[in-house]
């Protein structure tokens, strides 16, 4: 289920949203890093700023899912997107994966303009990544049957060490984060009650 065997090209035909999400990741920190794009008027036109957003920039609530300033961060969010993404864009299907990524990650942004102060800027699609741990644990609470076992294995000790390791690394939106885990269990747990969230 969390076991990625397809060539790239397959990855490509099965996988399109996530294919196109991580293309969009790596063509924004390209832009931004690259000398012949105005990087630094790219990044702050997209970064997430509170008092920005709340002076009507609403965009800021979207853009900061797709950029990423450093390319470890890059690199970490793109693999666990391939990782932990392609299983639920086959059962969801595309445009509801869209739906429920940018809900979630939406909901983190949300949560960060109302915890955190207004100076505070904010990027990186981990709480959109969050969100669908969180959907994965709706489907196990609510409809535990819907998931192969292999499946529970290992994506309940990913989210726990996850939860955890949010709270001991440095320069991490914590409330991104959890609010963006919450986001997911929500949401996931309305969709199993007019839908089947079914994984193989």
């Amino acid at each position: 289920m969390f076991v990625r065997t397809e060539s790239f090209k397959q990855f490509l035909k099965f996988y399109p949203i996530i294919s196109v999400i991580i293309a969009i990741h790596i063509i924004l920190f390209s832009m931004i890093h690259l000398p012949i794009f105005p990087g630094r008027a790219i990044f702050e036109s997209l970064v997430g700023v509170n008092f920005l957003i709340t002076e009507g920039e609403y965009w800021r609530l979207v853009t900061p899912i797709f950029v990423h300033i450093a390319f470890a961060h890059l690199l970490f969010n793109s693999f666990s997107l391939i990782l932990f993404g392609p299983a639920l864009e086959k059962a969801l299907g595309k445009l509801m994966f869209i739906v429920v990524y940018l809900a979630c990650g939406i909901g983190a942004n949300i949560a960060t303009l109302l915890v955190h102060p207004p100076n505070y800027s904010h990027i990186g699609a981990s709480g959109a990544i969050f969100g669908l741990f969180g959907v994965y644990l709706a489907v196990i609470l609510f409809k535990k049957e819907y998931m192969p076992i292999q499946g529970k294995q290992v994506i309940l000790p990913i989210a726990v060490i996850s939860i955890v390791m949010t709270f001991f690394t440095s320069n991490v939106n914590i409330a991104g984060h959890i609010f963006g885990l919450i986001s997911g269990l929500l949401i996931g747990r309305i969709l199993l009650h007019f839908r089947p969230i079914r994984f193989r």
